[in-house]
């Protein structure tokens, strides 16, 4: 699949027409062949880029000054294209906007192969592709947008400065939000009521003669909900053909993989190998897991076993945090042990996966931590499993039930509740990892996380270096009930208590400070 030399030359007209806008409908499939390293990377890229649609449209205001500076940020990282001319130009060295154009196309119809297969992965896929059009559409100028429409057979009408003169009234009262200022600097579309019906039935816009004028900022509704029909259709077409794609033995591992790909660091490499004590695991539970730790390790404690996905999940997160194969080995043995399996049980059925997570026995792969979207999407827990994720997978009722009781709330149920309530909202919304991040906030008392969460291992991280210092704490409102609560539960340890908690945490605090 490697590039062929002439490509340019005999699909260059073509591809040039294709890509003559800096946007699109994504309607023709790439034709060109590409490398198979190419093919990842840009699956990876986008794939990154779609991660980040939904992690700022959750923290910020859509279409708000923020969250349109952070999403230029994001495309000028990953290079895909925000400039409106195409030209073969390098930007400094960098990539032009051809190849720019080139790679949003292509990475595009990557992960409709990827993410075709299942309907909650089309649903995903759906909703951040569509967010992503809607801030592109919108950062384009009006001749842009225009020619945009024009481009793809939406030859909406864009109505004269005379006729808007003549029913500026009448626009005024229908539209939301308009003066007679901006009557005159906007642009209005002439659209036929049957396409704009969502419109119409919210009464936002005039009708005239079979036409609803559509002021400049409502356009984007129209054309998105022909965007969605669209890539709905292409989607469920995907699929019906995706059997000869796996059948290629090329592709089929990259496909799975794309759809429960984690692309943030890896946790496989364990910088603090040995920095962590058997003895601290119960007090990092409660201050440093995030909730599905939490549950495994509370479970094993209770029952003294979990199955083979409850032992995966957990023990590779506790590789990752730390924990070497002897403290491993003894960890899983001792907790065994006052269950109804001996020690000369455990060596016989239960050590070898230990020392297979670790690489020491059969094909001797160094297991990898599980990302929160291998947790989310794979395996999901039977009755009398641990592992999962428990915002994907609990009952509402029992996962608002497991928050309460896992927050020490030194603000009172007043604080508790709205968060409670914002955590079941993405809950509800199936954002799961910001559901997580949210969780992280409440129960380390801060208002912004500062991060993305992507990975148990990361929420560890993230945790050990807040309480070693890293970000500031919030302030309570009411400052008498500081001097209630229980030190034990503060994020600073009480002077009676600080020497013996730096003892016990001192070493690993200091680690995750100089990383």
């Amino acid at each position: 699949m490697q590039f062929p030399g002439r490509r340019k030359k005999v699909i260059g007209s073509s591809q040039n027409d294709l890509y003559d806008h800096c946007l699109q409908f994504y309607g023709q499939p790439p034709l060109e062949n590409i490398s198979l390293t190419e093919f990842e990377t840009f699956a990876v890229e986008r794939l990154k880029l779609l991660k980040s649609v939904e992690n700022i449209g959750v923290s910020y205001v859509k279409n708000s000054e923020q969250y349109v500076k952070k999403l230029d940020a994001e495309f000028s990282s990953l290079n895909f294209p925000l400039r409106t001319e195409l030209g073969d130009r390098r930007v400094q060295g960098g990539t032009s906007e051809y190849e720019k154009r080139r790679k949003d196309h292509i990475s595009h119809f990557i992960l409709r192969l990827a993410y075709c297969q299942t309907e909650d992965l089309r649903r995903w896929f759906i909703q951040q592709e569509m967010d992503l059009f809607r801030y592109r559409f919108g950062e384009l100028t009006s001749k842009h947008k225009t020619d945009f429409l024009h481009k793809n057979n939406l030859k909406y009408e864009t109505v004269s400065a005379e006729e808007k003169k003549s029913l500026k009234d009448k626009l005024i009262t229908s539209s939301y939000g308009l003066s007679g200022i901006t009557v005159e600097e906007y642009d209005f579309y002439k659209v036929p009521f049957q396409d704009a019906l969502d419109l119409v039935r919210t009464r936002k816009v005039y009708l005239l003669a079979g036409n609803a004028y559509i002021p400049h900022h409502e356009i984007v509704t129209i054309v998105l909900n022909d965007f969605r029909t669209r890539l709905s259709k292409a989607l469920a077409m995907t699929a019906r053909s995706l059997p000869a794609v796996q059948s290629d033995e090329r592709l089929q591992p990259l496909l799975s993989h794309l759809s429960h790909a984690y692309v943030g660091q890896d946790y496989s490499i364990q910088k603090n190998m040995g920095k962590i004590s058997l003895e601290q695991i119960d007090a990092l539970s409660g201050k440093s897991f995030p909730l599905c730790m939490r549950h495994l390790h509370k479970a094993l404690r209770e029952n003294h076993h979990l199955r083979h996905g409850g032992r995966m999940q957990y023990g590779l997160f506790l590789k990752g945090i730390g924990l070497t194969l002897d403290q491993a080995l003894q960890f899983w043995r001792s907790e065994f042990v006052k269950g109804k399996v001996d020690a000369d049980k455990f060596d016989k059925a239960y050590a070898y996966s230990v020392r297979h997570m670790f690489g020491k026995e059969g094909k001797r792969t160094d297991y990898t931590p599980y990302s929160c979207m291998k947790v989310i999407l794979s395996n999901p827990p039977s009755q009398g499993d641990y592992h999962g994720c428990p915002f994907r997978h609990s009952d509402p009722e029992l996962l608002k039930q497991k928050l309460q009781n896992y927050k020490v709330s030194p603000s009172g149920i007043n604080q508790l509740l709205p968060m409670l309530a914002e955590i079941l909202e993405l809950v509800k919304g199936m954002h799961y990892q910001l559901a997580c991040q949210k969780y992280f906030e409440l129960t380390h008392n801060v208002e912004d996380a500062g991060f993305s969460l992507n990975h148990p291992n990361q929420y560890f991280t993230e945790s050990q270096k807040l309480l070693g210092g890293g970000l500031e704490i919030k302030k309570e409102v009411d400052m008498s009930q500081r001097s209630q609560e229980n030190p034990a539960n503060m994020t600073r340890p009480s002077q009676a208590n600080s020497k013996q908690a730096h003892e016990e945490m001192g070493d690993l605090d200091s680690f995750f400070q100089d990383e």
